[in-house]
C-alpha cells in the first residue's frame, strides 16, 4: 500500500517532466501530434454502446500477436466491441490497417491517475485483457478497484522483470493479485507469476503461435519478383543499430561465393532508413532504398525496405532469414512470422523475448543460432548451398507454427466465462 501510494505522489509531481517527456517523444516522431491528447486520457471518438472489452498491448509485436484473439472474440460475441491501447506510433499504424469491424485503437495514457481516471471515467470498459507484460500500476489497480475484471493474457515475465518486481514483491503482490485470471505463455512464466502473487494461473500456450501471416500482395510482389529475377536473396529482418554492420559484413563476405547476391534489410524502425542508407553507402556498397519507390536494379547489392507493415513482402521473396534484435540486446523478434511464410530461421544468441518460441523451433530443427557476422555468413552459405537441408528446416518450422495455431482457441476458451457474464451488460449508452 505505501509503495502504491508513493508511486502515485511521483507520478502526480512529476506532470512537469511528463510534459517534457511527452514532447520530447513528439518531436523525434515518437507521437502522433494529431492525437497526442490520447496520452493524457481524452478520447478522441464516441464509446459505442453496449459491452466493451478493453485490451491493452504495449506495442507492435503484442498488438500482432493480440490480433487472432481479437477476432475470436468479435466472431463469438456478436454484441461486443473491442477497445484497443497501445502505447506507440508504429502499433497504431499497424493496427489503423488491420483491425477488425467492432474494434477501434486509442493511445493509452500515462500513468498520472488523473489521465488513468479520466480514460476510465469515459470508456467505462466491462472487461480488461492485459497483454504480456506491460503493468502500469495506476491504470492496473484504479482499474481493479473499480470492480472491473482483470485478466493477463498471454502473459510473460522477463528475468530481469522479474528480478526487479522481487525486490519490491509487496508492491507486486497487490498489483499482480488484482488479476481475475492469469494466462501464462509456459510453466516457468505461470510459476513466476504464482510466485509474485497470482491467485489463479493457467498455462495454455503462447498466443503469438497463433497470430495469422504477416500480410503481402501479388500486386506488390511481382514488380519486385520481376527486378530480382533468379539473384540469390536472403533477408536480415527487423534490424537493430548496429545489425545493419554485421549484414554489411556478411554481405561482403559472401558476395565472392554469390556474386550476382542481393540482400534485403527491413529495419525494425522505418525512420532510420537515411541513417542505415548513408552507413551502407559510406561502407562502400550500392545500396537501393523501398522508400524512394526504387527497386533492386542489377546492380543493387543492398535492398533497404524502409517502409512500414511491408515486412510479411519479404519473408515471401526469401526463405533465408535472419532475425533482428537478437544479437543487439533487444530479446529478438517474431521468428514464427518467418516460419509461417516459408523461411529457413537463423537469430544471435538473444531470443528472451520469445525464448520458448525459439527453443521449440530448434528442438524440432527449424532454426539456427549463430554468435557473429562469420557464423552468420557460413549459416546462410550452408542453406544457399543445400536446398534438401534448407527445405527440412523450414518445413520443421512450419510444422511447429501450424502445430501450435490452436493456442488462440484455448485462449479464448479460458476467457469465455468473462465474455458470456458481460453480455449485453453494464457498459450502457454511448457517451
Amino acid at each position: 500500500m505505501a509503495t502504491l501510494a508513493l508511486y502515485r505522489g511521483l507520478t502526480a509531481v512529476a506532470a512537469p517532466f511528463v510534459d517534457f517527456y511527452l514532447n520530447r517523444r513528439l518531436a523525434r516522431g515518437k507521437e502522433d501530434p494529431n492525437r497526442l491528447t490520447e496520452r493524457r486520457g481524452v478520447a478522441s471518438r464516441e464509446r459505442p454502446d453496449g459491452p466493451l472489452v478493453w485490451l491493452h498491448a504495449a506495442s507492435v509485436g503484442e498488438a500482432q500477436s493480440a490480433l487472432a484473439l481479437i477476432r475470436r472474440i468479435l466472431e463469438s460475441h456478436a454484441g461486443l466491441h473491442v477497445l484497443v491501447t497501445t502505447g506507440t506510433v508504429t502499433s497504431a499504424e499497424l493496427l489503423a490497417d488491420r483491425l477488425p469491424p467492432r474494434s477501434f485503437h486509442q493511445f493509452v495514457p500515462v500513468d498520472r491517475l488523473g489521465w488513468v481516471r479520466r480514460f476510465l471515467d469515459y470508456w467505462r470498459p466491462d472487461l480488461s485483457l492485459w497483454m504480456e507484460s506491460d503493468l502500469w500500476p495506476n491504470l492496473l489497480s484504479e482499474t481493479v478497484n473499480r470492480g472491473l475484471p482483470a485478466v493477463l493474457v498471454n502473459g510473460r515475465m522477463s528475468s530481469r522483470s522479474y528480478n526487479r518486481w522481487q525486490h519490491v514483491s509487496g508492491f507486486a503482490r497487490r498489483l499482480i493479485r488484482g488479476f481475475s485470471l492469469c494466462l501464462a505463455q509456459t510453466e516457468e512464466q505461470a510459476e513466476r507469476l504464482r510466485t509474485l502473487g497470482a491467485d489463479r494461473v493457467k498455462c495454455v500456450g503462447n498466443l503469438k503461435f497463433s497470430a495469422a501471416p504477416l500480410p503481402g500482395g501479388e500486386d506488390d510482389l511481382r514488380p519486385l519478383r520481376a527486378a530480382i529475377g533468379d539473384r540469390p536473396i536472403w533477408l536480415a529482418a527487423s534490424t537493430h543499430p548496429g545489425e545493419e554492420a554485421m549484414v554489411a559484413d556478411v554481405h561482403d563476405r559472401l558476395a565472392a561465393r554469390f556474386p550476382d547476391l542481393l540482400t534485403l534489410i527491413v529495419p525494425r524502425h522505418p525512420s532510420r532508413g537515411a541513417e542505415v542508407m548513408q552507413f551502407l553507402s559510406a561502407s562502400g556498397l550500392k545500396p537501393c532504398r523501398r522508400e524512394l519507390g526504387e527497386l533492386p536494379a542489377s546492380d543493387c547489392d543492398i535492398y533497404l525496405a524502409d517502409t512500414l507493415g511491408e515486412l510479411g513482402l519479404f519473408y515471401r521473396l526469401a526463405d533465408i532469414a535472419f532475425i533482428g534484435g537478437s544479437t543487439a540486446n533487444h530479446g529478438g523478434h517474431n521468428p514464427l512470422e518467418a516460419a509461417q511464410l516459408d523461411c529457413a530461421v537463423v537469430h544471435g544468441p538473444d531470443m528472451a523475448n520469445f525464448q520458448s518460441v525459439a527453443d521449440e523451433l530448434h528442438a524440432a530443427g527449424g532454426a539456427i543460432q549463430i554468435g557473429g557476422a562469420a557464423a552468420l555468413a557460413d549459416a546462410v552459405a550452408r542453406l544457399m548451398d543445400d536446398g534438401g537441408a534448407r527445405e527440412a528446416q523450414i518445413s520443421a518450422a512450419t510444422a511447429v507454427a501450424e502445430a501450435n495455431r490452436s493456442v488462440v482457441y484455448r485462449v479464448h476458451g479460458e476467457l469465455a466465462p468473462f465474455l458470456d457474464a458481460i453480455g449485453q451488460g453494464s457498459g450502457g449508452e454511448g457517451a
